[in-house]
């Protein structure tokens, strides 16, 4: 049984006549006959009879339009609880993101939620390959996800918030050869011992690009994914290391920015497009992208 062929035949017995239900719920007379029929088809008894020239209801029928008022009563609640979810700021809102992502963000954004009549957020930190983030939208209802510039896009199933372009920076000891210089080249590079990420994670077919268009083979020591652990790997003389410029501090290594244009990574939020409906998704989202929008401006003030 369907909805709409319940209301046809409740309006039936309130209304009398196959036209004069159909001029209510503004169909054609044979949209009604074809919806009364197609319930009839799931009733082992007869729901209508003819009564002259009218479609009249059976004692059966009169029994499955009285029941229809509930199943009516049912559905207008469920379609005010749903419209309620919609609006409602408040609920809890599942982030997850990647470890330098949530590193810049999670604290802000917590900050940013206290007070009454605000959106509670759960958040996770994943370390996975590029082309698993869309997979965590199944659990969480946005995340934090980095591509590298000139690699595929996000697939069309997810919803994609475009929140910042990061640059790669070369990071390097204070007391480094190269320390001094206002940018450095792939060519400047040849020879350097590397601190990578994992193999299939973005950045690291960022330092083969490097070492291509300088010439040479990136000779890769260290594979450390998190930022903080591979800071410290440099700072110790362990060699040189890509660092994102925006969502990463680290006082006692000097950034250079690489004159290799567009090497850097897209950092977007993905979400299932249903999800976005939400009042309290579309809050927190809207929270991120001003935390984002701030560590542009921050480092850009700082560079000044």
């Amino acid at each position: 049984m369907e909805l709409g062929q319940l209301r046809a035949l409740r309006e039936l017995g309130d209304r009398g006549s196959i036209a004069a239900v159909a001029a209510a719920l503004h169909v054609t007379p044979s949209s009604v006959s074809q919806q009364i029929s197609a319930l009839q088809r799931t009733s082992p008894v007869p729901l209508t009879v003819k009564d002259g020239r009218r479609t009249a209801l059976t004692d059966a029928g009169r029994a499955l339009a009285l029941a229809a008022i509930g199943v009516e009563e049912a559905f207008a609640r469920a379609e005010q609880a749903v419209a309620r979810f919609q609006s409602e700021p408040a609920g809890t809102v599942s982030v997850a993101g990647f470890h330098s992502a949530c590193l810049a963000v999670f604290g802000p954004l917590l900050t940013a939620l206290h007070g009454p009549d605000r959106p509670r957020v759960s958040l996770s930190d994943f370390d996975v390959a590029q082309e698993r983030f869309p997979a965590l939208t199944s659990d969480h209802d946005l995340v934090l996800a980095h591509r590298l510039a000139g690699s595929p896009p996000w697939p069309a199933t997810v919803r994609v918030t475009p929140l910042l372009f990061e640059p790669l920076d070369l990071a390097v000891r204070r007391d480094h050869r190269l320390a001094a210089k206002p940018s450095v080249t792939p060519a400047d590079l040849r020879g350097e011992d590397w601190v990578a990420v994992h193999e299939g994670f973005p950045l690291e077919r960022a330092v083969g690009v490097i070492a291509g268009v300088g010439g040479g083979d990136a000779r890769i020591v260290h594979r450390i994914n998190e930022f903080s652990v591979a800071a410290a790997v440099v700072e110790a003389g362990g060699g040189v290391a890509l660092m994102p410029r925006y969502t990463t501090d680290h006082p006692g290594l000097v950034l250079l920015p690489l004159a290799h244009p567009g090497l850097g990574r897209h950092i977007d939020c993905l979400a299932r497009p249903e999800t976005l409906e939400r009042a309290g998704v579309a809050a927190v989202l809207a929270l991120i992208s001003t935390i984002t929008d701030d560590l542009v401006r921050r480092s850009a003030t700082m560079n000044a």
